[in-house]
């Protein structure tokens, strides 16, 4: 039985030029899907590339003992760190 995780209640509808079509469709074709299902299935890779490139940090093992360093020895606060976290405080919603 399906859950309401996998029942299709979303309908999203697009405009495209003839020749974008065309070549959707051709793609489709190659890969043995229906043409929304094709368009559906590279969309959400797409999506989840762009999501993992702006949410996911990578850093050079350099850049990694820096900053194990600063958690483990963090520096003293000072005016502008202090100006900062005001500032958080006063402008990021909880």
């Amino acid at each position: 039985m399906p859950t309401t995780e996998t029942i299709k209640q979303e309908r999203m509808h697009i405009r495209l030029d003839t020749l974008s079509k065309q070549k959707l469709e051709k793609a489709a074709s190659y890969s043995h899907k229906k043409l929304s299902e094709f368009v559906l299935t590279q969309s959400l890779a797409a999506a989840e590339t762009i999501i993992s490139e702006h949410e996911q940090l990578t850093l050079s093992n350099n850049d990694w003992e820096l900053f194990l360093d600063a958690l483990e020895n963090p520096p003293a606060k000072n005016t502008k760190l202090n100006e900062a976290i005001a500032l958080h405080k006063k402008t990021v919603l909880r």
